[in-house]
């Protein structure tokens, strides 16, 4: 065999042996992935993050995808000549505005269970109406009445576990039901974290536009690899942490502080971010843990 050859087999089995311990330590742990941004844009990949998904799922994890479709809602919107409009990012949501949602959401959670079943994966696409697995009050932003958006506040979690069990990828689209039944939209993220906490998830991976946290985001080279909570509130104290990572890191802050053990964010559209960060010793994102853990390093 020539050498040239042989190098490069030695290289896939290094990093094979690199996964082992990461794969031995997480083995049969929930994952919830929250997928949204461009990685749902670009179809190369959108088929890259399936494979990962995928792959995490047939080596023993036990993951979860919560997605968003933002874009494609106001995509859709337009075409049927509806104006989208945010107040602090979220999206007001009328009645018709919300029959253009859930349709949406429905289409894009539909195209990627076909994509993991693709795959060879059993998927299951649900929405947090099904086994009233997503409770909202509704959501206002800074005081201002922004329709059918809700907040959640209860997580019935009974359905993930039974899909789970029988060995199905739960793919839940971020909808759910007030207390009279009445629909309202959810932010994914919001949704991704509440069921997080609701499962104990070992891991909760935010896939979005952005490398990770920087110290300072006018630094590229500021990027944070390993942010502890305690750091991660400081940041957000300090005024560094602006736009939609706020509400992000807020999200992940409460993710870690209710029992979900690792949080990562990772820049959705670098191929393969999820088995880069979750499967190598450095990774490639943010990860936020508790101030008692480490990240795992087997060097």
């Amino acid at each position: 065999m020539e050498e040239k050859v042989m190098d490069e087999l030695l290289k896939k089995a290094s990093v094979l042996v690199e996964a082992l311990p990461y794969i031995q330590r997480f083995n049969r742990k929930i994952i919830v992935v929250k997928y949204g941004g461009s990685a749902m844009a670009d179809e190369q990949l959108k088929r890259s993050v399936i494979e990962d998904v995928t792959l995490l799922k047939l080596v023993g994890f036990k993951p979860i995808i919560v997605h968003g479709g933002g874009k494609e809602i106001s995509h859709w919107a337009a075409k049927t000549g509806m104006e989208s409009r945010f107040v602090n990012g979220l999206r007001v949501t009328d009645v018709p505005m919300m029959e253009i949602a859930e349709m949406v959401l429905n289409k894009v959670n539909k195209s990627l269970v076909q994509l993991v079943e693709q795959l060879g994966v059993l998927a299951a696409g649900i929405s947090g109406k099904d086994g009233g697995m997503l409770k909202v009050d509704k959501k206002y932003a800074d005081g201002a009445d922004i329709g059918y958006v809700g907040d959640v506040k209860e997580v019935r979690p009974k359905i993930l576990y039974d899909l789970l069990e029988k060995d199905f990828l739960p793919i839940v689209a971020p909808v759910g039901l007030d207390d009279n039944y009445q629909t309202y939209n959810i932010n994914a993220d919001d949704a991704a974290c509440a069921i997080a906490k609701a499962v104990s998830a070992e891991k909760l991976a935010f896939l979005t536009d952005i490398e990770g946290v920087y110290k300072n985001p006018d630094d590229k080279s500021s990027l944070i690899s390993e942010l502890p909570v305690t750091e991660a509130a400081k940041l957000m104290e300090s005024g560094y942490i602006g736009g939609g990572m706020l509400p992000k890191l807020a999200n992940c802050i409460d993710a870690i502080e209710n029992g979900v053990s690792r949080v990562h964010i990772l820049d959705g559209r670098i191929p393969h971010c999820l088995l880069l960060e979750i499967f190598t010793n450095r990774g490639i994102g943010t990860a936020i843990l508790s101030d008692t853990e480490t990240r795992y390093y087997h060097e």
